[in-house]
């Protein structure tokens, strides 16, 4: 969910060369063109409003671009509150294993490679608990 304008990690001349069957034709046109994307990441993440949306990365995954994903977050919050969902992500990514949550969007950045581990799983749970928590009343 990274941005790909931010033309940093695995960019779209990368993906569609490597990996041409995840997507349609058209998107390798993009490659070392992201700034003329009709869309991008953030812009996807804000069509799942007023859903919860949780981003999760590695910091070593520098592929996937946790900062990148982080500020797609950040970004995808006005049209939540457009939904009456008052969120305030910090500007500033959170440091390494802190996982942030503003209902109904959350994020962490964990130390390690691009997998999924223990860590992972249990900052899944903690949002999902105060995620039904908060909206059982509604």
């Amino acid at each position: 969910a990274k941005i790909s304008r931010r033309n940093f990690g695995e960019t779209v001349e990368v993906i569609t060369r490597n990996f041409p069957h995840w997507f349609v034709p058209g998107y390798a046109a993009f490659a070392n063109n992201e700034g003329n994307l009709p869309v991008d990441q953030h812009m996807l993440l804000a069509l799942m409003a007023p859903r919860a949306v949780y981003v999760a990365s590695a910091a070593d995954d520098s592929w996937a671009d946790p900062k990148g994903q982080y500020l797609a977050l950040v970004a995808a919050q006005p049209v939540f509150s457009l939904f009456g969902l008052k969120t305030s992500l910090p500007a500033n990514m959170p440091p390494n294993n802190e996982q942030v949550i503003q209902l109904p969007l959350g994020f962490h950045n964990r130390d390690g490679i691009h997998n999924m581990n223990l860590f992972d799983w249990k900052q899944f749970v903690k949002f999902a608990d105060e995620y039904f928590k908060n909206n059982k009343k509604k």
